[in-house]
């Protein structure tokens, strides 16, 4: 186990490269640059290009990338240019709030899916079968955003059960999880009930009725168990993409967060801000597959084997 844990992590090292080179050469392709936001007006062309040499942006692209990375292995990202704060403390004043946001979210997505799931493979055919499916289908399809929107309406505009947006008590916490959390619920109920049915139809479950044993028994303690490695799987992906996702939500709900953190810089075209919030969001998304592949490899060493 320990072998492959340190092959899978080996492997990470060329993924953040490649990673870290696009999420540079994207932030700079945008148009503009934050130098518009700190010239005054009447300023004159001397000046802007004060600015612009103080800032490092008259160099050629493949300069500023090496020098950033030359200053990113030495756990520097570097310095808002707009807040004139090192980006490593924006990044670590904002990042509890999204870890928060997307710890509950996750953790709600899974237990409701997988309960979802398998409700909906031991009812197969059924009309709790196809409810759940009709669910399923609509919150794979309805964006988070929007989904924000209309529980604010309903929940806080109109009834006035929580707060609209803020953070100001665990209320607060409890539409934006919902918002984040329904497309995972979705996409986890789905995987559950697709292995379950898969499972079901293997020998050993026919073996097991052959037995006498209760269906309720084979379907929790045998069948779940045997069909939660893809659903491991996506759990580990989903590490990375609810806390990447959040980004919409945490905007809709002004949250503080990564979210909200990397929308204001890039409105501003802050290069080393946005090039910080989109490199830790990559690395989430990252390091959740690779748990997901640990997660996966201990509960089937068949998968250790074949990577070995």
């Amino acid at each position: 186990m320990a072998a492959y844990l340190l092959k899978r992590t080996l492997l990470l090292l060329p993924i953040f490269v490649v990673v870290s080179a696009l999420v540079f050469m994207v932030v700079h392709l945008v148009p503009g640059d934050p130098i518009n936001n700190l010239v005054r007006a009447g300023s004159s062309p001397a000046q802007r290009a004060q600015l612009v040499v103080k800032y490092g942006l008259d160099r050629s692209l493949i300069e500023q990338y090496l020098l950033w990375m030359f200053h990113l292995l030495q756990g520097d990202l570097g310095t808002s240019i707009l807040q004139a704060r090192p980006v490593r403390d924006l990044i670590l004043q904002n990042l509890p709030y999204s870890l928060q946001l997307g710890v509950a979210a996750l953790v709600l997505s899974s237990l409701v899916g997988i309960v979802a799931g398998a409700l909906a493979a031991s009812y197969q055919g059924t009309r709790i079968d196809e409810a759940i499916g009709a669910l399923s289908l609509l919150g794979a399809t309805l964006p988070s955003f929007l989904l924000g929107l209309l529980l604010i309406l309903v929940f806080a505009v109109w009834l006035g059960w929580v707060p609209v947006s803020g953070v100001r008590s665990w209320t607060s916490l409890i539409l934006p999880v919902l918002a984040t959390s329904l497309g995972g619920i979705a996409l986890v109920a789905r995987i559950t009930r697709i292995a379950m049915v898969e499972t079901a139809s293997q020998d050993f479950v026919t073996l097991l009725y052959a037995k006498g044993l209760s269906p309720w028994r084979i379907q929790i303690r045998h069948v779940l168990r045997h069909a939660m490695l893809p659903v491991v799987t996506i759990l580990g992906l989903r590490i990375g993409w609810i806390i990447g996702g959040a980004v919409t939500t945490e905007y809709v709900f002004a949250r503080p967060g990564l979210g909200s953190l990397l929308i204001r810089a890039l409105n501003q075209r802050d290069y080393p801000l946005v090039q910080g919030c989109l490199l830790m969001l990559a690395m989430a998304v990252i390091l959740g597959t690779l748990m997901g592949d640990v997660a996966q490899a201990f509960i089937d060493p068949r998968q250790r084997r074949s990577q070995s």
